[in-house]
């Protein structure tokens, strides 16, 4: 089972069906939603979630709609409710508005996610969508979002319309906002392994990195003392160069600062570094 189908199992779950305004803020969520289709009077939702299809048709028995019919096509599970009792539904939701209460707020949000909501495994990235039937139906969710600090984007193509995010942290808060509190736990999770996982590739990338720079720097040095060798102008060197340059060969792989320790009188990494590139433009 993907996540997004485990997120919707919890929610689907949830017991709040005695609280009417709740119910019906959800059931309005779903409506808004792009999966809810009207077709010559008829209103029909489509998912692939056994769980989610329950779900709606007891938010449906729960505002009296009765007279509907379940069917598979393909795979997805199809809930069509009657002209008639699609007709007084549709009129109800024309003139519903979510009130200020948060639980109707919540409930909202959450019908929406569970009509046309998608999310994306944490382990591979992260990606929360919710596709919307038009604009000021996402700018409403988006206001919800906003005053709970949770922010989200809109985006819109043709006649598609959906919010969005892909921040670990906004996904949780939405999570936790529609009361998928288990999810949101295994979210979290997640989310600190991967992170986890990601600091320490960054620091061994950075230390590789590193390493990589100063093997170059010690080839180049090495090259440069080789040159003056071989053409004679080794021992017209000042000592504290032949010092240095002596230890370079020697310690192919030490680092600046080692170099630095090892001479006779001991110099910081930028005196190393000085004196080897003296080395370097002498043997150009």
């Amino acid at each position: 089972m993907s996540f997004s189908s485990e997120v919707k199992e919890e929610l689907s779950k949830i017991g709040n069906l005695a609280n009417k305004s709740s119910v019906k803020a959800e059931l309005y969520g779903y409506y808004c939603s792009a999966n809810v289709s009207e077709e010559r009077g008829l209103m029909r939702f489509s998912t692939e979630s056994e769980y989610n299809i329950n779900r709606f048709s007891k938010l449906l028995n729960n505002v009296n709609i009765s007279k509907y019919d379940i069917e598979m096509q393909g795979n997805k599970f199809s809930i069509s409710i009657s002209r008639e009792e699609s007709k007084i539904l549709k009129e109800n939701f024309e003139k519903f508005d979510v009130g200020s209460k948060e639980e109707e707020e919540k409930g909202y949000v959450r019908g929406a996610f569970l009509g046309g909501g998608s999310i994306n495994n944490p382990k591979n990235k992260y990606h929360i969508e919710v596709k919307l039937k038009n604009m000021d139906m996402a700018e409403k969710i988006i206001d919800i979002l906003d005053k709970s600090n949770i922010n989200f984007k809109i985006l819109q193509i043709k006649n598609n319309c959906s919010i969005y995010s892909k921040e670990g942290e906004e996904i949780s808060k939405f999570l936790a906002f529609i009361e998928a509190s288990r999810s949101v736990l295994k979210f979290e999770e997640i989310r600190v392994y991967r992170d986890m996982r990601n600091n320490i590739n960054r620091l061994v990338n950075c230390e590789t990195a590193n390493l990589t720079k100063t093997v170059a720097a010690a080839v180049k040095q090495i090259e440069a003392i080789n040159k003056l060798k071989k053409s004679g102008k080794f021992n017209e060197l000042p000592e504290n160069l032949k010092e240095i340059a002596n230890l370079r060969i020697a310690n192919p792989e030490a680092s600046l600062v080692e170099l630095g320790q090892m001479l006779k009188e001991p110099i910081g990494k930028s005196g190393v570094n000085y004196r080897l590139n003296t080395i370097i433009k002498m043997s150009l």
